[in-house]
């Protein structure tokens, strides 16, 4: 790990066209996953983030400060490390920065309201995707799931009691080719980190199951029964972000894998992001 980013990270931040992700901590202290494409390197040892709506992961970063991020770029070149908020600014040099920038600019909703900046703790250098890799875990992930499947009787969503968390276009998401998926899972140090997981598989209507056979050093540092979060998102940028506990890999007959039990779903798009599941009721509003 790197404690400062180098020409080459400051120069593939720049670009608004990219991937951008910051995990963050919640008042009960689990992970949360966000695209934020405004991500940038303003230089060797701070990130700024430009916000354009309101979410809950500024909130999170404003109360527990640690967060981890991810940036791949179009040429699928990854970054990642891990970051302390410093604070944020409502005017200035960055702020207007942010503002001349076309994307946001032109932002069907707004512009850029806030500048937020946190300091780098540490980095990896340039990385890229192990396709092959990843590719290897699919097929092993494929080969292994009507095992994992048989280890979880009763109904579809592997048990009678429990009902589908996933509904349909948030199963038409995790199951599309196309889409890209990462995990995130709090550190031993106390800091989220964020691992890609594209190998992982649908697993009837509440879990998924993820190989070990790309990333399996990373994934095998989470501990049995922590909760972990996965963000999904597709190239037109539909996304949703999942929470769950993780089971921890073990052996299903002819290969490893980890299941996820996803227990929340939040729609992460704006310009209304919100709980999917557990269902939150519709409360009447009598004030305005």
């Amino acid at each position: 790990m790197e404690k400062k980013f180098d020409e080459a990270a400051i120069t593939a931040f720049t670009p608004a066209e990219k991937i951008g992700l910051i995990a963050t901590i919640n008042a009960q202290g689990l992970p949360h996953i966000t695209l934020l494409t405004s991500i940038m390197a303003k230089d060797e040892h701070t990130l700024m983030l430009g916000q354009f709506c309101e979410g809950l992961s500024k909130l999170y970063l404003s109360q527990q400060r640690q967060a981890g991020f991810l940036v791949m770029t179009l040429d699928r070149r990854l970054w990642r490390g891990k970051a302390l908020w410093r604070g944020s600014v409502r005017e200035g040099e960055d702020y207007h920065l942010y503002n001349e920038i076309p994307m946001f600019r032109y932002n069907t909703y707004f512009g850029i309201n806030t500048v937020h900046y946190l300091d780098l703790v540490e980095t990896t250098l340039a990385e890229s995707l192990p396709i092959a890799k990843i590719a290897l875990a699919l097929i092993g992930g494929i080969a292994t799931k009507p095992f994992v499947t048989r280890a979880f009787t009763g109904s579809p969503c592997g048990s009678s009691t429990k009902e589908a968390v996933f509904n349909p276009f948030t199963h038409a998401l995790l199951r599309s080719p196309s889409s890209l998926k990462f995990l995130a899972f709090i550190d031993e140090d106390g800091f989220p980190s964020i691992t890609p997981v594209l190998q992982a598989l649908v697993l009837g209507c509440r879990r998924l199951f993820v190989s070990p056979l790309a990333y399996g050093g990373e994934l095998a540092k989470i501990p049995q029964g922590a909760t972990v979060a996965l963000f999904c998102l597709n190239l037109a940028m539909e996304s949703v972000l999942l929470r769950g506990v993780w089971s921890g890999f073990r052996r299903y007959f002819i290969g490893k894998g980890s299941v996820l039990d996803v227990d929340w779903v939040y729609n992460s798009m704006p310009p209304c992001h919100g709980q999917i599941y557990p269902p939150v009721p519709l409360v009447p509003i009598r004030e305005f």
